[in-house]
């Protein structure tokens, strides 16, 4: 067979790397057609994960001028021989890195700084999450040009998907030779609606990279993430009388509360409102107070009242506990069905089906029961096993229907009732002895004292999720004793804490456990 590529000929290679759903083979295919419309020969190959959102695939795409016969390319991509990466999420440009994908003398890496978060992300009891920051900074020092920004927000923007902006993307960063007409043109041929929304999200990321800069494209990687706002949003609505009482609790935070712990406070209020009423957050407010007393009696203002403004975060996650009334509220919101149908991209004429899973255990049922009835319940063994065979299932709820709708709105209107319940009378016990032992330990030991407050971090969720956090927390704090005396008491508090957080199992809370009983 006659040489079909000579040393002239000029071979591109690029890798596109991207997790299940995230449209890589899409992009692959477009790539494809662009350059076979353009004259060029080319081969795709890909490498699939291990299975949809846990493994992430390589797709590899070779191309080269047609002459005579067939080239014979290379299936997968080598470490320092690829000149294009294109990654669908800011992770998958680190692993492309990883593998040596990436190179400074020769490889454009054109990446979407959006978080797919991994299982093992996921699973972590605290935040997992990966910090993006060395991600970027080694980006810009791996690669001889990195392109960055959030390309999937981009194409949600546009009503489409990543895949098109991605594309986008890659048209303008002109590392290929084919002009943007001939990209359009491939993006189109999907036709209809389906076709028009992709064409959108393509132009988007193609200006998203052709903003000015110092290489002809603007550094996205620099960009801030996007801060959310509070759930009760920035304007607070409600009868009258209430509104007077909110008034006068910012009031009382400009006059009675230091300036550090100002914003914690009224994040926290609008926090605790949000969850039950206005008499809920005048609670919070009077709580406050007193922590804030003790505070300044016991050494705070050199130490910026750090006591209180952690308080004022973790007392407001503590009195927002979650229980079956706090989900079906949330479940029934208006805002949570808009933000699912912008998430899922519902148009006028579509109808949108929402299936909850709901798994409350006996416990949550008697907890949301007024006190003396879910004792009564919990403390017969016969009678709680009996109704727990009936609750304790997993069930499935359509809150698109008139009656699935109705039985989560009619639970979630009975936090009218919840500071009668038995589970609101034992949450209200535990922060009390919390915030106790919080100020008996700063007394003697401030920077210990706040790391008490913090333990509340590993308190979440409701049914088996709390038992665990409970569990977490008592056995953190039972080396509080081996620890008060110690000038690193505080340090190895937090450690306790972070080994708590990093294992569902327990077991490097364990090891660490084991080990301060041994200083």
């Amino acid at each position: 067979m006659p040489a079909a590529v000579s040393e002239k000929d000029e071979i591109i290679k690029i890798a596109v790397l991207a997790v299940g759903g995230q449209g890589g083979g899409v992009v692959t295919d477009w790539i494809v057609h662009v350059a076979e419309d353009n004259g060029w020969y080319a081969q795709a190959t890909s490498v699939p994960g291990v299975a949809q959102r846990t493994g992430a695939t390589i797709y590899y795409v070779e191309m080269v001028r047609e002459g005579e016969g067939t080239p014979v390319l290379a299936l997968m991509p080598s470490p320092g021989d690829v000149d294009i990466v294109l990654a669908a999420e800011l992770m998958e440009a680190g692993r492309a890195m990883q593998r040596g994908f990436v190179s400074p003398d020769r490889t454009t890496l054109i990446a979407s700084t959006d978080r797919t978060l991994a299982v093992m992300e996921k699973i972590v009891p605290g935040s997992g999450i990966g910090d993006s920051a060395p991600v970027i900074e080694a980006a810009r020092a791996a690669s001889k040009r990195f392109l960055g920004t959030d390309l999937d927000r981009v194409a949600v923007a546009n009503g489409s998907v990543i895949s098109a902006s991605l594309f986008g993307a890659l048209a303008g960063s002109e590392v290929l030779p084919f002009p943007k007409e001939s990209f359009e043109k491939t993006v189109s041929a999907d036709g209809g609606k389906r076709g028009e929304a992709s064409l959108k999200a393509f132009r988007a990321g193609y200006d998203a990279v052709r903003e000015t800069g110092a290489d002809g494209a603007k550094d996205f990687g620099k960009e801030p993430a996007p801060v959310a706002k509070a759930a009760s949003g920035d304007a607070i609505a409600g009868p009258a009388q209430d509104l007077k009482t909110w008034s006068g609790f910012m009031e009382s935070l400009d006059l009675d509360f230091p300036r550090d712990a100002r914003d914690m406070m009224r994040a926290g209020l609008e926090k605790v409102v949000d969850y039950q009423d206005i008499d809920y957050g005048r609670e919070y407010l009077d709580r406050m107070k007193g922590i804030y007393g003790f505070d300044a009696a016991n050494g705070g203002a050199p130490k910026s009242f750090r006591f209180t403004v952690e308080a004022a975060k973790y007392l407001a996650n503590a009195m927002t506990y979650d229980d079956v009334i706090r989900v079906a509220d949330l479940k029934t919101r208006a805002t949570r069905f808009e933000r699912v149908e912008t998430e899922m991209g519902v148009r006028d004429a579509q109808v949108m089906q929402v299936t909850e899973f709901m798994h409350p255990r006996i416990e949550e049922i008697a907890g949301t029961l007024p006190a003396g009835v879910g004792r009564f319940i919990l403390n017969r063994s016969r009678l709680r096993s009996t109704l727990d065979y009936f609750v304790n299932r997993g069930r499935r709820v359509r809150t698109d229907t008139m009656r699935g709708f109705l039985t989560l709105y009619f639970l979630g209107g009975l936090r009218r009732m919840r500071r009668r319940s038995l589970r609101h009378g034992t949450e209200m016990a535990h922060i009390e002895e919390w915030l106790d032992l919080a100020k008996e330990t700063v007394a003697t030991n401030y920077d210990l004292g706040v790391e008490v407050l913090r333990c509340r971090r590993l308190m979440k969720g409701y049914s088996d999720t709390h038992e665990r956090g409970i569990s977490k927390f008592d056995r953190v704090l039972s080396a509080l004793p081996d620890l008060t005396g110690r000038d690193d008491g505080a340090d190895w508090l937090r450690r306790l804490i972070e080994a708590a957080l990093k294992d569902e199992k327990g077991e490097m809370l364990d090891g660490a456990l084991k080990t301060i009983k041994t200083l």
